[in-house]
């Protein structure tokens, strides 16, 4: 058997510089990442099923602002949204005010 490769092979040095207008992979590889950019805000599709508590239920909706923005706009939307669902959990404990009537000497 005869181990010589048949064929000619051209010698290219693998530090040869490239020609003007000629990308090498890794500069093609970086300019379609770059192209690309980061991708943009995307709904999750999440359903909401309703509480039953319009109050709760308005605060959930506002949960679905956060799909349309990039994620740095998802903290005013989720620190409103925690601030609503505190008020309403704290409007349960607040004792009931009298009615007119309820309240004879």
């Amino acid at each position: 058997m005869n181990d010589e490769v048949s064929g000619a092979v051209p010698d290219v040095p693998e530090d040869r510089a490239a020609e003007p207008g000629e990308e090498t992979a890794a500069e093609a590889a970086e300019a379609a990442e770059a192209a690309a950019g980061p991708a943009g805000p995307a709904p999750l599709g999440l359903v909401r099923t309703p509480t039953g508590h319009a109050r709760v239920d308005a605060h959930l909706e506002r949960l679905a602002d956060a799909d349309h923005l990039t994620a740095d706009g998802h903290v005013e939307v989720y620190e409103d949204v925690h601030r609503g669902l505190r008020e309403a959990l704290t409007a349960l404990d607040a004792p009931s005010l009298p009615g007119p009537y309820e309240n004879r000497s």
